[in-house]
This record gives structure tokens, sequence and C-alpha cells, in this order.
């Protein structure tokens, strides 16, 4: 899962594309709760980790400065890394454009892990999860595809194609890189709102359990109520709908969520999601807290927090990087909407890095967790040209 970008000294490192205004978009968010675009980089927010991001903000904005009183990029999904943020020149509405032709993809592919070390993993955290005396009760393991292109990839053209669907928040976000290093995008189609807020009004949709749609409409009817009834499933969703709520409780009160999950539908997949509405005690609190109250949460890591962070770090072969992180905007009024950070690639030139996880809990069972990633693989593999029948 190694987003490959070592972290250079400040002075040594830039923000992909951030000088360049001659760009058509270097920031996109094309979501249901707001669509925009921003061009150009007037300012960048000191970057540290999530801890101190509610104090960096504030500073932020209260230090007088012309421009736009927001900031756009990404946040990690090791919550003590270094995040990306920044203040755009520029910002218009996303609106839907064409969708450009998906090209023959010519290149290389490799798993990290394949599909065998892939089942392994999951078989030695079964093994933890099954230990009556250990305290880990669910842990998202990832893993990636390194695709070597004959041709540079155009990051921009990518979202633009992962943009048809609907259902899904599309986004495109510059990532830090050293400076001789060409310019790294993190762009993807994500499914699942992680925290938005409006004055006092906070709402997430966390979404854990999946199933693979399928082409037959009967077949995918039968798949859909199957997902809904799988006690598995509906295990690995409770935790994350369980944690969310609580992380929200010292902040926010009339906290309203479903007491079982409904399905929500992307192209590609079928999910269980609940959305949960809440209202802030103190108008004051703005999104950053919220966002570093919550995150990551278990539909990424796992529960408990720290017991499922070790065991990814000791089973996932590299640092996710801004995989399974979060991307999203703030402003000065402390509004904002953030995405988990899924469905997605670290695009550089000729390389792309696609990521996928499945939620392991002790009903799992390693070969179709396998085919869980495999699927959530699909809709970047289609964008990027990739054959249908290579395996992965």
């Amino acid at each position: 899962m190694n987003d490959s970008v070592q972290r250079p000294a400040p002075a040594e490192e830039a923000l992909s594309g951030s000088q360049d205004a001659s760009l058509p978009v270097q920031f996109l968010l094309r979501a249901p709760l707001r669509a925009l675009q921003a061009q150009g980089c007037r300012a960048r927010l000191p970057r540290a980790g999530l801890a101190s991001l509610a104090t960096r903000v504030a500073a932020f904005f209260a230090t007088p400065r012309a421009g736009l009183p927001l900031l756009v990029g990404a946040v990690p999904f090791d919550p003590h890394a270094d995040d990306a943020l920044y203040q755009p020149e520029q910002v218009s509405s996303a609106a839907a454009t064409g969708l450009p032709a998906v090209p023959r993809f010519a290149g290389t592919l490799h798993a990290e892990p394949d599909a065998a070390g892939y089942a392994d993993a999951v078989r030695r955290a079964l093994a933890v999860l099954r230990d009556p005396a250990a305290p880990l009760q669910k842990v998202v393991l990832a893993r990636s595809l390194r695709l070597h292109s004959a041709q540079p990839i155009a990051a921009h053209a990518l979202a633009q194609r992962l943009g048809h669907d609907p259902s899904v928040a599309t986004y495109l976000v510059p990532l830090p890189v050293p400076v001789p290093e060409p310019p790294a995008w993190l762009v993807g189609a994500t499914p699942e709102l992680l925290v938005s807020r409006r004055g006092r009004q906070v709402l997430s949709h966390p979404l854990a359990g999946s199933a693979r749609r399928q082409a037959d409409p009967v077949e995918d009817a039968r798949t859909a109520q199957a997902l809904l009834d799988s006690a598995k499933d509906q295990d690995e969703h409770r935790h994350v709908v369980e944690a969310i709520v609580a992380g929200l409780a010292p902040w926010c009160r009339h906290i309203e969520a479903a007491p079982r999950p409904s399905l929500h539908a992307t192209a590609t997949m079928w999910h269980l999601g609940t959305p949960i509405r809440a209202t802030l005690d103190e108008p004051t609190t703005g999104v950053a807290t919220l966002l570093a109250a919550l995150h990551p949460t278990p539909a990424v890591g796992g529960t408990p927090r720290q017991a499922a962070l070790d065991t990814i770090a000791a089973l996932e072969p590299a640092p996710r990087g801004f995989y399974a992180g979060a991307v999203g905007w703030l402003d000065a009024d402390g509004d904002g909407d953030w995405y988990v950070a899924i469905r997605c690639a670290r695009v550089q030139g000729r390389q792309v890095q696609v990521y996928a996880g499945a939620g392991i809990v002790a009903g799992s069972e390693p070969l179709l967790e396998v085919a869980e990633t495999a699927a959530k693989f699909g809709a970047l593999l289609n964008a990027l040209g990739v054959d249908a029948s290579t395996p992965v």
C-alpha cells in the first residue's frame, strides 16, 4: 500500500502543480453535497498530523490574508502523518463534462500482495480475531495493484471517466512530492461520506459490508438481499456506526442513526450504509475538529482503533499514504465536506497504484475477501482501460 512518497524537508517539497494556474483543474470534488473545482495555490496550510488540524486551520484563517476563505486537500490514513491542504486561487462549480474515451491500457501490472499473499494475511488476522484474549474485533486489510503504463496517465481525464457514476464523489487531489519528481495525484470515486458540517448540522454516511453488483437483474437483487441478511456484514457495519456515534458524542447532541443499515448501490458494488445526523452542542466546533475525532473509522482501520492500526502495520507490506485517508474542503466558518479516500489510485507520470481493502471480522473467509478487493478494483481498472479478464 506504499504511495512511494518520501517525506523530505519542507524546502525540498512542493504541492503537485500548485504553482501552475494554467492547469484546467488542480483540485476536483464532484459530490452530491457540493461540487467544486479549484485552480492555483495561493498559500499552503503548514503540514502536521490530524490532532493539530483544527488549531492550524484557526490560525490560518485568523491571519489577515487575501484570497478565498477556503482550504482544500487531503489527510493521510495515518492520523500522525502530515496532511496536504492549501488555499486555492480560484474556485468554481464542478459541472459534469463529457466522458473522455477509455484508452486500452498497455503496460505491466503487479499485485502487492498477490491474491495468495492477501489471503494469507487475512488468515493471520483471523487468528488474532478469533483469539478470546485479543482485543481486536475488526481490521481492514488492504492491497494494491501497481501499474506501469507505456504512456503517461492523464490524471484529469481519469477523474472525468470516473465521474459517470452519480452515486459516488469523484475527486482529484494534488499530492506533495519532492521537487525533482513529476506531479502526483490522488484520483478516485468514493461512495462514503465521512463527515459534513453546515452550521450546527452534522452528517455522516458510513459504509461497511460490500458485495459485487451482478449484470443479471435477478442475480443482482439476490446479491443485494444476501448482503442485507448477512450476519457477518451486519457485524462489520455495526462496528463502524458505533464508532462514529461515539466519536460525535462529545461534540454533538440529538445524534440519530437507524438501528439497521440500508442498501447503498454504486455502479459496481452494493454496500450497507447508515446515514447519521447530529446537531453540534457549540456552533464554534468546526469540521476540522470532527474530522480529527472520527478518522480513521473502523470502515478503513478497524476496532479497537490502536489494535487495528498495529495489525495493519504488521500485515500490510507498506504504509498506505493518502489511500484510506480523507479528501475534501473546509472554510473559515467551520463548514466542510470530507469523504473517505477509497476506490482510488495514486497517479504519477506512467506509474499508477490502485488500492482496495476489505473489513475482516471473525466470520470472514479469506477467499471471499480476496474476491471483494478484486471487485473494488473494478471501477479504477475499467477507467484505466485494463482488460476485464486480467487476474488481480
